[in-house]
């Protein structure tokens, strides 16, 4: 059927012209770089990246798929922010609280060095200490104060030998184990006896009786002087032991603090200060030379740094993309040590830094969905946004036993977080998390499309010139680079635009360059692209074709030749992936007398989605509309989407129910072979709805399998006339007139292309015509309100 409303074949398809781009292939573009086509979201991450006050975190808005977080980083390398700080963090034991490791923050660079200098000083300890405490100087005045001690005891013990050799006894010293005592013994011959042998001798008639109990009397009262003297020379024998300890630990201290004198001048830190102390101390208590060190642990694993995170003092700051944003990997971890028989113990040389400190003066960039599909991740990120601050190993997250006895101090951080999610996540984190609003403060929106111009069609040439270099494939020609931007017009579906997501381009661009090898082809030409394109669609087709097939053997009941009253074909899309398929959909409509109204058979059966049925109450305020009458409408009708047994939703098929409830009530056949899709408003306009393209492509798939007789074709609503990107094989059959495209702007324009005969304006002031198929609806409404009427018992009474 010729109508006004039907398209063109050359307005069914973009198609981008090859002839007019400056170049041979991809091989002679630059690369492109940066950002391509995204002015509005560029300028909020600049400001975002730039601006230093608090809570200017960046939630990135609207991409989807694949890339997105090469994106961002494609941003920050186009922006170049510069680092807010760089500052290296360490951790050191705390021998005062050993559950507390002590935290010691450096400039950027200084972490590896204060390592490297105090293992060296470690290293003199366990090494060359005892050397230094071997000197003359030490070793004379050790053995001055061992002399001076030996005189001491001597002036106290000489007397009393003295009074005890004039008395015939002697003192001896008697060895114990450990423990020696003086002893007063009877001197016979010039040599000491016990008194034991002096009774033996006695009864071997060697000593006179007398005289040993003589000498035993004496042993036993000078025995008294001795014990008390004895204590006397043990203090004197003490003081000299500690004298000598205390020149031991002065020395030590004094070698430690020289020792450990470069070391504080190069880093002046009073936390490291404090450390340094408390070492030199812990050295001279357990470490000197001849100490028991068999139960200490090494000296290195207690007196080393574990430098947790470092950084170059030049050099841009760091962007961190944490892809599992797991509470470990984002706060950090204790990594625990195993002793003998396997028991987990935790020291300060198990911290690890997560994201959040690997970012500090710069930036981490995260996915939403990541964060919160991670047990707690959600929570400890916004406290540590919150409060500027991460806590390593918090105990309310129930991590092993061995991670929670240690504690170590906070770390001050200032990161900027970039966080990627949908629009529809933005709202419900702004409504349910009272802290988001304050924290992420700039919203970066990134569109997913760019305009389809010069320069969007070169952008496409820049983009894939850069894929080809960094993954060695082939080079685009100027007409392949045409069809793959065709085929983003494909994927945009939208007037004048292609899409920008360009991870999905990409995975194009990758198997037709794939495709052109295959072949021995050096470069990759367009019917590489389209042979891409057309296997892409044919692996993910099994659904469609099954359909297709059942619509072919008449197991789904789809009528595409001659006309019938109260039937038309609507057009639905079904979803693989990230491929969609159309398909028809049969819509029937009864009516009769009655006062039910319009029924929805889907909604009476809970099977219809909210949006189907705000559609479906639109179609009947439109029906009082188009009627205009002055009665309640006294008739009741039926709509049905046939063989469907699933939910469906949507408003697309409304103007399509429309016009076959208009039928039904005229009982004016509607021609088969069109299908039509398009939302209605209450005044009949044919509204935009999504995917056209793919809704036309599946009925003319339809049509073909029951055999093309030129009096089919599709019905879209003018909006997306613009959006149209028709398969070749459909804009071919157009050109033929073996099937034909009508964008129609009202429902009226819809209705004359279905039944070929003139519907009337609803908006215009006189009356229909007699003729047209408003006036025949208005005429059958009141014969139904007649008979409804001549029905009625109080009526006829």
């Amino acid at each position: 059927m010729d109508h006004s409303t039907r398209l063109p074949a050359h307005a069914l398809r973009w198609h981008c012209d090859e002839t007019q781009l400056d170049f041979t292939s991809t091989a002679e573009l630059d690369p492109a770089k940066g950002v391509l086509g995204q002015p509005i979201a560029l300028a909020a991450m600049r400001f975002g990246v730039e601006c230093d006050a608090p809570g200017q975190n960046i939630y990135v808005r609207g991409l989807s798929g694949t890339g997105r977080m090469t994106l961002v980083r494609a941003v920050l390398e186009e922006l170049d922010p510069q680092p807010r700080r760089r500052l290296d963090r360490c951790y050191v034991h705390n021998f005062s609280q050993p559950d507390r490791p002590r935290l010691l923050t450096l400039a950027a660079g200084q972490g590896p060095a204060l390592r490297k200098q105090l293992r060296q000083c470690v290293e003199f300890i366990g090494t060359r200490l005892g050397e230094s405490l071997e000197s003359q100087d030490v070793q004379e005045r050790m053995e001055a104060i061992k002399q001076q001690t030996q005189a001491a005891v001597k002036d106290l013990t000489a007397p009393l030998e003295q009074e005890l050799h004039e008395q015939g006894l002697t003192l001896v010293q008697l060895q114990n184990g450990p423990v020696a005592r003086s002893a007063v013994y009877a001197l016979r011959g010039g040599q000491p006896v016990a008194p034991e042998v002096l009774r033996q001798q006695v009864l071997a008639g060697e000593l006179d009786a007398q005289e040993a109990e003589q000498l035993e009397q004496a042993i036993a009262v000078y025995s008294q002087r001795v014990d008390a003297l004895g204590r006397e020379a043990a203090k004197a024998w003490q003081r000299g032991v500690e004298a000598v300890a205390s020149l031991v630990e002065g020395e030590t201290r004094a070698v430690l603090n020289t020792l450990f004198q470069p070391l504080r001048e190069a880093f002046n830190q009073e936390p490291l200060h404090r450390f340094v102390e408390e070492l030199i101390e812990d050295v001279i208590e357990n470490r000197l030379p001849g100490s028991n060190t068999e139960n200490l642990p090494d000296a290195q694993d207690i007196y080393g740094v574990n430098v947790v995170i470092t950084h170059g003092a030049d050099g841009p700051g760091p962007v961190i993309t944490e892809h599992a944003p797991s509470v470990a990997n984002l706060l950090g971890r204790i990594e625990p040590d195993f002793v003998s028989g396997g028991q987990p113990v935790s020291n300060y040389n198990g911290i690890r830094a997560g994201a959040l400190l690997q970012a500090d003066g710069g930036f981490l960039a995260l996915d939403a969905n990541d964060v919160l599909s991670e047990p707690g991740a959600w929570r400890l990120l916004m406290r540590a946004l919150r409060t500027g601050s991460v806590t390593l190993a918090p105990t309310e997250l129930g991590l092993p036993q061995a991670t929670q006895t240690l504690k170590p101090e906070p770390i001050d951080i200032q990161v900027r977080v970039i966080l990627i999610g949908s629009s529809g996540l933005f709202y419900q984190l702004d409504q349910v998390d009272q802290d988001f609003s304050d924290l992420f403060k700039v919203l970066a929106d990134f569109d997913s499309e760019i305009d389809r111009d010069d320069q969007g069609v070169m952008s496409y040439a820049g983009v894939l010139a850069k894929l080809c270099r960094e993954e060695n494939l082939p080079h685009f020609t100027a007409c392949g680079v045409a069809a793959m931007a065709e085929h983003g017009a494909r994927i945009a579906a939208r007037r004048e635009r292609l899409t920008a997501r360009f991870g999905r381009v990409a995975d194009i661009a990758r198997e037709a360059a794939f495709r052109a090898r295959e072949a021995d082809s050096e470069t990759v030409q367009r019917s590489h692209v389209e042979h891409t394109i057309r296997q892409t669609r044919y692996r993910a087709s099994l659904p469609s074709q099954r359909y297709q097939q059942l619509i072919a053997d008449r197991t789904i009941r789809v009528e595409t030749h001659g006309s019938v009253v109260g039937q038309i074909n609507g057009m639905a899309v079904i979803h693989a992936g990230p491929l969609a398929y159309g398909f028809p959909a049969r819509l029937t409509a009864t009516v009769g007398p009655g006062r039910a109204g319009v029924i929805d058979i889907e909604g009476a059966a809970a099977l219809a989605g909210s949006i189907h049925t705000k559609g479906f109450h639109i179609l009947g305020g439109l029906l009082r509309y188009v009627l205009r009458t002055e009665h309640p409408l006294a008739f009741s009708a039926s709509i049905a989407f046939e063989q469907s047994y699933g939910g469906i939703d949507g408003d697309s098929a409304s103007g399509a129910e429309f016009c076959c409830l208009i039928s039904a009530l005229t009982g004016v056949p509607i021609r088969q072979g069109i299908a039509m899709t398009g939302a209605i408003d209450q005044h009949g306009h044919v509204q935009a709805i999504g995917g056209v393209n793919e809704k036309v492509d599946g009925h003319f798939d339809a049509c073909v399998a029951l055999g093309l007789d030129g009096t089919q074709g599709a019905i879209v609503p003018r909006a997306n006339a613009g959006d149209l990107m028709l398969r070749d094989e459909v804009v071919a059959a157009c050109e033929a007139g073996q099937f034909h495209i009508y964008a129609v702007e009202t429902v009226g324009q819809a209705l004359e292309v279905l039944t070929g005969q003139a519907s009337g304006d609803p908006a215009a002031a006189e009356p229909y015509a007699e003729d047209s198929l408003f006036a025949l609806a208005q005429q059958q409404a009141a014969t139904f309100l007649r008979r409804s009427l001549n029905h009625d018992p109080k009526n006829r009474a």
